[in-house]
């Protein structure tokens, strides 16, 4: 595996942060960003960050995006401790600290961490048992991870290219990645692999197609398996980073005959069906909190009056689409970073009222006494949040006192 990693560096290496930097230099970005991590915190930006298995770029990018956090990455790969500290140096990130570290040996640091970012890795380790329970050491109270695991049923045609590899061995150096590149352009039209390399972004260069099709250890994790590996290892599931994918609420899943049976299941049950019935989705990222912290929900409730101080927060990735409408809709909201293109939210002109004076300051209550929207608000609320066209800074709820 490192030295998979060592000639096959990823993501591959960039050499400047620049417009990335800019990107995040929106406060309202970075708010959204953490209260979806921790909805009922007040907001703060000098939290301690650790990107586990941080690759070429990612630790440096946290620590561009955080300024006053203390970010530290960790990687077993000496090439991809390199490039980190190239963009460190580049960008004169103060903040970052970086060391040559196996996941599992992460204790060595001796320091715990508000936020662990760990996306990409777990599912190629030997034992992702033992290095996500590694992880769950040095979580202090409070904090949260940020996950990726692959996802089986939407990778159905990596692991079948991988069985095709593996049975003609063809080897992760130059000559077998070019001789693979040629034969992926003969694959049939109908192959399962067809649409992840039309859209995926594994598929765009060299190393990241050694990545997905020649990587010699990799596993995924059906929902079901999801929920009992984090059992296994200590941690409690929070959300899903887009919750709308996973949703009897949203999209196709809203408009199926069986919708409303789906939405008395319990959640487990209600994301394994939504998995099994997209039978795309081919990772899964998610927010896990510590099975000890009874303070770290992310079950914002809308049934009570807790939610007229939650602060709404406009997710950065949406537009509202204001052309070719269906009937009855002032506009749609779509947030662009879903995959799925069933998942849009048609809105009417009263709530596109009330949408547009979301400021990020001004509690639910406050926009629905403003709009005349006062016994309605809260369920317009939830279908943003459904939607993952908001997030909530539920700091203020008396709930989260």
């Amino acid at each position: 595996m490192q030295a998979f990693y060592e000639r096959h560096p990823y993501p591959p290496p960039v050499d400047n942060l620049e417009k990335y930097r800019r990107l995040w230099q929106d406060r309202q970005r970075r708010r959204a960003e953490y209260h979806l991590f921790w909805p009922g915190r007040p907001y703060r930006e000098d939290h301690a960050i650790l990107v586990a298995g941080c690759g070429t770029s990612q630790a440096a990018k946290h620590a561009l995006r955080w300024p006053a956090a203390r970010v530290t990455g960790i990687d077993f790969s000496a090439t991809s401790v390199r490039h980190t500290q190239e963009l460190k140096q580049k960008h004169g990130l103060e903040n970052l600290d970086v060391h040559q570290l196996a996941l599992t040996e992460v204790g060595e640091l001796g320091a715990t961490f508000d936020q662990i970012v760990c996306t990409g890795v777990l599912h190629h380790l030997p034992d992702p048992d033992a290095g996500l329970t590694a992880l769950r050491d040095v979580l202090a109270p409070g904090g949260v991870m940020h996950l990726m695991l692959y996802a089986p049923y939407g990778r159905t045609g990596v692991y079948m290219l991988q069985e095709f590899c593996r049975r003609l061995g063809i080897a992760a150096d130059d000559s077998g990645i070019r001789e693979l590149i040629t034969a992926l352009g003969a694959l049939p039209s109908g192959h399962p692999l067809g649409t992840l390399l039309r859209e995926a972004p594994d598929f765009r260069n060299e190393a990241a197609l050694a990545d997905a099709l020649l990587h010699p250890q990799d596993r995924a994790y059906s929902v079901p398996e999801l929920y009992a590996f984090l059992e296994r290892c200590g941690l409690r599931f929070g959300r899903w980073v887009k919750q709308a994918p996973y949703s009897p609420h949203c999209g196709l899943m809203a408009r199926l005959p069986q919708t409303a049976r789906l939405a008395q299941l319990p959640l487990i049950d209600q994301h394994a069906a939504a998995e099994l019935f997209r039978g795309t989705i081919s990772r899964h990222s998610f927010v896990v909190n510590r099975d000890d912290d009874p303070g770290s929900s992310h079950a914002l409730s809308f049934s009570g009056d807790a939610w007229r101080r939650y602060v709404p927060i406009r997710a950065p990735d949406t537009i509202a689409v204001e052309e070719r409408l269906p009937s009855g809709a002032a506009a749609v909201l779509i947030n662009r970073s879903h995959s799925h293109t069933d998942i849009y939210l048609p809105i009417d002109a009263q709530e596109k009222r009330l949408y547009d004076a979301v400021d990020g300051t001004r509690t639910i209550g406050e926009l629905a006494e403003e709009q005349g929207r006062r016994e309605t608000a809260g369920r317009f609320f939830q279908r943003l949040g459904w939607h993952d066209q908001v997030v909530f800074d539920a700091s203020g709820s008396a709930q989260n006192r």
